[in-house]
């Protein structure tokens, strides 16, 4: 029997789920979306607002670091709008939307990545919002 349906014992007692290794499934799930977004490092960074140095320990599974709010923010906003692009499409705007120039309200003719990069959390807000919005969700 694998060791996740065991039963819980003396030598084998249930842990709770650490901020380490939430850690770790935040930084993975947001790894994850860049590398289906076909995002460069420095977009990548530049969307989790963090250094090229420290993205690279993320994306190389080495990171050690803590994750405050606004990362916690951004990763959320990050797996919602991942979530929704699949709800919404089928084909390569599924992942590839981010990063198709747009000439609809709000975009101006940019990419919604470039949008999200330079407005920070609020123009991440709103691109989420845009695709719940696409979906029927607002």
């Amino acid at each position: 029997m694998s060791a996740i349906f065991e039963l819980p014992t003396e030598a084998n007692p249930v842990r709770p789920i650490n901020e380490r290794d939430r850690i770790a499934a935040v930084v993975k799930a947001v790894v994850r979306i860049a590398e289906a977004w076909q995002l460069s490092n420095a977009e990548a960074a530049a969307l989790f607002d963090v250094p090229s140095a420290t993205w690279g320990r993320m994306k190389a599974g080495t990171f050690k670091g803590l994750l405050d709010q606004d990362k916690v923010t951004r990763a959320s906003l990050m797996i919602g709008l991942f979530k929704g692009l699949r709800l919404l499409f089928n084909g390569p705007l599924t992942y590839g939307w981010p990063k198709t120039t747009n000439s609809g309200p709000g975009f101006a003719g940019k990419t919604p990545l470039e949008v999200m990069i330079d407005g920070g959390i609020p123009a991440m807000m709103a691109v989420r919002r845009h695709i719940d919005g696409l979906r029927g969700g607002m």
